[in-house]
């Protein structure tokens, strides 16, 4: 096939302070494709998910790096891009036909977890609370951005009424523990009946994340561990390495679906537990994702509650039924509207 290709530049605004260890956000700068099929001018949309300070090719050039793939198409391009992996095997998925699952015909929805935010614990007592009253039985909590005796304050009140068996409880500490403290602070965090944790330390400390995994009485999860393009080999040498107990998985992130798609059998043959979830992409890459993860054998919930986070979002066939996502049967797939496309 023989595309004539675009892209655009767009920037989607939070509805709310988006709090992390690392940043506070109020606006998500992404991008999108446009692939026209020659000669049938057949067009398909797929979202170029950079996650600035994040994704491995955040880099000055890279918007020159759209512009070479413009002009010079899939054969000129090498795919080490993440983000540009994922829109491409986005827009192939969309051109290609796909056989219905339960989820595209409306039968059955995608189990996910609830976020929750980082912010003072006032804020955070609302937001869990919220969650619980929308049907929630699994949420994620962002911690490491608010005081560490603050955080333990609120899973305490969390557990003081729901059980382990009401509600589990994932934890993402977004890197911001050292291999000093992270031990301690797990053992503080354990009385809680914590499923998980994701990512205790900062991403590259292998051999401290290995001990982290061994000693740990909470189960670690890996998640910017697996940011940037890796070949099967380096991929299988990462989860050998370090040994977590779960991989959670961003396509636009590690590399695309393929990529994806190979974290998860490298995994299932070493008895690692995965999940996958969004990387504050749009409807158009969240839809992308569930999509894909409709064909999935899913054995817990995923984490695709990002489809409210903007007040500039697209219109899409994505509904959030309390803790399930979705898809509207006969609702068109989404298409980023009123920007300015380029070569």
């Amino acid at each position: 096939m023989t595309f004539d290709f675009e892209w655009a530049p767009y920037v989607l605004k939070f509805n709310f302070e988006a709090r992390t260890s690392r940043a506070v956000m109020h606006t998500k700068r992404t991008y999108f494709l446009r692939l026209t099929l020659v000669p049938t001018g057949e067009t398909v949309y797929a979202e170029v998910p950079l996650f600035e300070g994040l994704s491995a090719e955040d880099t000055p050039d890279f918007e020159q790096c759209l512009s070479m793939l413009c002009r010079k198409g899939i054969e000129g391009y090498d795919g080490s891009l993440s983000s540009v992996n994922f829109a491409l095997e986005s827009a192939m998925a969309a051109l290609a036909p796909q056989p219905s699952s339960p989820w595209s015909r409306g039968e059955q929805g995608i189990a996910i977890n609830g976020l929750v935010w980082m912010g003072d614990k006032e804020t955070m007592t609302r937001r869990v609370a919220e969650k619980i009253e929308a049907g929630f039985k699994v949420l994620k909590l962002k911690i490491g951005g608010i005081n560490f005796d603050d955080e333990v304050a609120i899973l305490r009140s969390i557990r003081s009424t729901f059980g382990p068996s009401d509600l589990e409880i994932r934890l993402d500490a977004n890197g911001s523990f050292t291999p000093e403290n992270a031990i301690k602070r797990i053992e503080e965090l354990s009385k809680f009946n914590i499923h998980s944790l994701e990512q205790p330390i900062r991403s590259g400390q292998w051999q401290a994340m290995e001990h982290i995994c061994r000693q740990s009485s909470i189960a670690i999860a890996l998640d910017e561990e697996l940011i940037g393009w890796r070949t099967p080999a380096e991929s299988a040498s990462l989860l050998d390495a370090i040994g977590p107990q779960f991989v959670i998985l961003k396509p636009a992130l590690c590399g695309g679906f393929e990529a994806a798609d190979t974290y998860i059998a490298l995994a299932s043959e070493r008895n690692i537990g995965w999940w996958a979830t969004s990387a504050l992409e749009s409807n158009v890459g969240l839809y992308a994702i569930a999509r894909w993860l409709s064909f999935k054998h899913i054995t817990m919930p995923q984490g695709l509650g990002t489809g409210q986070l903007y007040t500039n979002n697209f219109f899409s066939p994505l509904e959030l039924c309390g803790p399930e996502l979705f898809c509207r049967p006969n609702t068109p797939a989404p298409v980023p509207e009123g920007l300015e496309w380029r070569k």
